[in-house]
């Protein structure tokens, strides 16, 4: 069937009515078919009927280096899995959530926008969604023949059809432990600016807040939601002062949840009339491409430590996948893979 030609294929579609993804596939002169695709670490594993997917969604998703830190682990694992990137639209996140689900996805990581809509969206919120406040990470399960829920990795044969999704969060433990070993940044008693009281903005500031920070100063474009974000911690953590606006003093750290700094030209998300960045001790930046954001470049020209999001991301998406396999993340892969991808370097 290949060797008859384009215009042949054409017509035998036409005859046939083949499925036209199909005859793309065969005849897109940009896009040949390919029966193998590489993954790091794995000699070009073919895909088969029996591979395993996971996924991350975001809007955007263009930037994201987890499929190149997950492939890695998941081929250092020696997994017939692969993990994939979609934009998906806000609009559209329940409809790609349950399609993932009806084809039955391993999993999913959420990035932004979508880690609060999710928190509506799921079956089930675990325990550290329900108090981080947000969902970065879904496991999908099945009914066993007992009626018990399990992660679908743990059936070898034919999945069930009862599938629910299970929503839990990684990126709280992931931003204090990269706070720690990127920065030496020590929470208990210390002042932090943050900016950004979004998904990972206030996941940052309730994890924070339960690490015993003395003061919390919360900025968000829009003031209601740091205003929202100020009452839930003053209510669940009182001995925080939680304040809406910037310090005029002195902060231990600075930590940038906005995704200003994504785009190429994006200003520093720190308004210098308002807070001279020079006054933070240390700064991080959750975006990790690009590597050093005009808010990093000032930081760094200011003497202050800094760090971007590389570690959160390697720590969130460690976990995430040892809920999915139920192995130990293979830490060192991940690195050096996201390392590679990001810098261009191990």
């Amino acid at each position: 069937m290949l060797e008859t030609g384009s215009g042949r294929l054409v017509a035998e579609w036409q005859a046939r009515r083949l499925p036209y993804v199909q005859l793309l596939l065969f005849t897109h002169p940009r896009h040949p078919y390919k029966p193998a695709v590489p993954v790091p670490g794995s000699d070009t594993a073919p895909l088969g009927a029996s591979t395993r997917y996971c996924a991350v969604y975001g809007h955007p998703i263009h930037h994201s280096a987890s499929p190149a830190m997950q492939n890695a682990g998941l081929a250092a694992l020696g997994l017939d899995w692969r993990y994939l990137a979609f934009d998906v639209h806000p609009d559209q996140v329940a409809q790609a959530i349950a399609g993932a689900r009806a084809m039955k996805f391993i999993g999913l990581n959420l990035t932004v926008p979508h880690k609060l809509l999710a928190l509506d969206l799921v079956d089930v919120l675990d325990d550290s969604a329900r108090n981080w406040g947000a969902v970065n990470t879904i496991c999908f399960e099945a009914q066993d023949a007992s009626g018990s829920w399990k992660p679908l990795r743990e059936f070898a044969g034919p999945v069930p059809e009862t599938i629910r999704s299970h929503g839990f969060n990684t990126d709280a433990d992931a931003i204090i432990r990269a706070l720690r070993e990127d920065l030496n940044f020590q929470s208990a008693g210390a002042r932090v600016l943050l900016l950004g009281a979004g998904g990972a903005g206030r996941t940052a500031a309730l994890k924070l807040a339960a690490s015993d920070v003395a003061e919390l100063f919360l900025v968000n474009r829009t003031a209601s939601k740091a205003q929202a974000l100020q009452s839930e911690i003053r209510k669940r953590f009182p001995r925080v002062q939680a304040q809406v606006g910037y310090p005029k003093t002195a902060v231990d750290l600075l930590l940038n949840a906005t995704s200003v700094g994504l785009n190429p030209g994006d200003p520093s998300p720190c308004d210098a009339r308002e807070f001279a960045i020079a006054k933070a001790a240390a700064v991080y930046d959750m975006i990790y491409r690009p590597a050093e954001t005009a808010l990093l470049k000032a930081a760094a020209a200011a003497g202050c430590r800094t760090a971007n999001g590389l570690g959160m991301l390697l720590y969130q998406g460690a976990k995430a996948l040892e809920l999915w396999t139920g192995r130990e993340a293979p830490i060192q892969e991940m690195r050096e893979a996201l390392r590679a991808n990001v810098y261009g370097r191990h």
